[in-house]
């Protein structure tokens, strides 16, 4: 068996098998090692199992909206044991995926828990022993994990992880948090028949996003029938027979049968065995690297979730790509991180690029704000209330859109064409010469001509 390779990555997610791919494609000898499911949180754990979910939860309102299109149906139920067997049929059959590429780009997997041993070394755990492999560069791809501590009792709940593994739904549930895992949850979970409360620190959820969607998420929310509870969140969790009981700081108290703890997830850094090569890692977890992807020793680089700059998949699988090529291409390059496109898979949806108007105005940086709202025409034709908002800031002195917002059906979809747009330079007058296709949601953003502000 061979031991000596040129690139040892440590996590075989989808940065992982990104980069391990195309260093092999260059001519690299490469080994792989996971101590889980090949294929990482995005493919097993997160996005995809996450999205089976969310497509579900629109089922039922699709049912009610086919109605008013003269469709007679009888009354719909949703059985989640169904669902559970095809979503884990479904990533088995992914992993499977991952395997066979892994093997077909000549790539060695080593199963088993990987830690660094020095400069150029490292062990895997396996079920036979130790195993040592040596390496002239080491890739940390280990990913993230949910957060457990940052309420007394909150390790005792349940997490993203469990919430995908359920076969049978709570009539009721809690969820404490307020970010990406708390408003999709949230959004899909009362769509399935269970009664939501969620627990959110701040005024509003969704920090870090343009103001105009974190308003349309808890106008979601509470349209969706979730019981919101803002800048409230329990001081301590309590395990009791009939589930677990939030506490809060008044003396006030309140038991359900099932918690989500949506607190946030933190890197898998411990155990990698950092201080063998002198990586201190910050207090998050986080392994800091340099624009390069370089950690602080020599021959050992990090990506993805571990590094805790942007954690979205896309994001890990463009670094570890472009790691690759500046290791054993011959092509050196790094990964614009200034302009993202991120969805909030929440019903309905909603996508983002670039900085918020907040951001914008920090910044000082004079913008255009064109903005529009109205009701969907597929919602508006049976009486529906729900509403689709978009938002455009432009550079007032370039005149270059710097950024799209969007909240509505098929949102993801329209802002990921419309990134590319950004990514290009685009101005407003390039929008404007832009011919809509009617009768469409997104021909909205060629025909917004009017700023609603300057800021």
């Amino acid at each position: 068996m061979e031991t000596d390779f040129d690139l040892v990555v440590i996590g075989a997610g989808s940065g992982g098998v990104a980069a391990s791919r195309r260093a092999a494609a260059h001519g690299a000898r490469v080994a792989i090692v996971e101590g889980r499911r090949v294929g990482g949180t995005c493919v097993l754990r997160g996005c995809v199992p996450k999205k089976l979910l969310m497509y579900a939860a629109e089922f039922g309102e699709a049912f009610a909206t086919a109605r008013g299109y003269g469709w007679a149906m009888e009354p719909p139920h949703f059985e989640m044991p169904h669902w559970a067997a095809a979503k884990a049929a479904e990533t088995s059959r992914l992993e499977g995926i991952y395997r066979r590429l892994l093997e077909g780009s000549g790539v060695a997997l080593f199963e088993g828990h990987a830690r660094l041993n020095g400069p150029g070394r490292v062990v895997v755990a396996t079920a036979g022993g130790d195993l040592p492999l040596s390496a002239r560069h080491v890739l940390l791809a280990a990913g993230s994990s949910p957060s457990r501590d940052a309420i007394p009792g909150l390790d005792s709940c349940a997490t993203s992880d469990d919430l995908l593994d359920l076969r049978e739904l709570p009539p009721s549930a809690a969820i404490i948090g307020a970010g990406f895992i708390a408003v999709e949850f949230a959004s899909m979970l009362a769509r399935l028949g269970v009664k939501v409360s969620i627990y959110l620190r701040g005024r509003l959820p969704l920090r870090g996003f343009d103001e105009m969607l974190r308003t349309a998420a808890m106008a979601e929310l509470q349209a969706a029938g979730v019981e919101v509870h803002a800048e409230q969140v329990p001081t301590r969790v309590q395990a009791v027979s009939g589930g677990r009981l939030l506490l809060f700081g008044d003396e006030r108290m309140r038991e359900f049968p099932w918690v989500l703890n949506a607190t946030g997830r933190r890197p898998n850094s411990a155990g990698l065995g950092l201080e063998t090569v002198g990586i201190v890692p910050a207090a998050t977890g986080a392994v800091p690297v340099d624009a390069a992807l370089q950690t602080t020793a020599a021959g050992v680089y990090a990506i993805g979730d571990l590094t805790d700059r942007i954690n979205l998949t896309p994001v890990a699988i463009a670094e570890g790509r472009a790691l690759a090529d500046t290791l054993f291409g011959g092509r050196p390059r790094t990964v614009d991180l200034s302009r993202v496109p991120t969805a909030v898979f929440m019903l309905p949806p909603m996508a983002s690029c670039g900085p918020t108007e907040a951001e914008r105005v920090a910044a000082g940086l004079p913008t255009q704000v064109f903005e529009t709202e109205f009701r969907p025409m597929k919602t508006a034709f049976t009486g529906g209330a729900a509403r689709t908002r978009m938002k455009l800031l432009v550079d007032a002195a370039s005149q270059r859109v710097e950024a799209v917002h969007m909240v509505g059906p098929d949102a993801p979809e329209i802002v990921q064409s419309l990134a590319v747009a950004l990514t290009a330079g685009a101005t407003k007058a390039h929008f404007d010469q832009t011919i809509a296709m009617h009768p469409t949601a997104a021909e909205e953003f060629v025909l917004m001509r009017e700023p609603a502000r300057v800021v």
